[in-house]
């Protein structure tokens, strides 16, 4: 009976240990695989850092102007006009609502003008 509880516990004991083991070559395994993870992470924000650098700096208005002053058929013009979009938007919107009021009460669309005879 003795012998019986004797390699019962020694095969428990040999369980528990091979379980042990396993689970420390898992734990430096899977280190392994998170440091390799985290030096090509590594690598590709260091890549996207110097893609960002390098779109910041082809884009700087000082990059733009040497571009454009080396071409040679290139003018400024001499008047600048300004637009603004958002009004333009708000006033055509504003003509719809005059010609659809215009058409409910049938008032007509346009002006139309009559000359007065003395």
């Amino acid at each position: 009976m003795r012998i019986s509880k004797f390699v019962t516990v020694v095969t428990f004991i040999t369980c528990f240990s091979l379980l042990y083991v396993y689970q420390q070559s898992e734990i430096f395994r899977l280190a392994y695989i998170g440091q390799k993870n985290q030096v090509s992470f590594q690598e590709l924000l260091d890549k996207n850092n110097i893609l960002r650098y390098n779109i910041d700096r082809n884009a700087s208005l000082i990059s733009i102007g040497n571009k454009i002053s080396s071409e040679k058929d290139f003018q400024m013009p001499d008047s600048y006009r300004l637009v603004r979009l958002s009004a333009a938007r708000d006033n055509a919107q504003a003509a719809n609502k005059q010609t659809l009021m215009a058409r409910v009460f049938g008032i007509k669309s346009r002006a139309e003008a009559e000359t007065i005879n003395p």
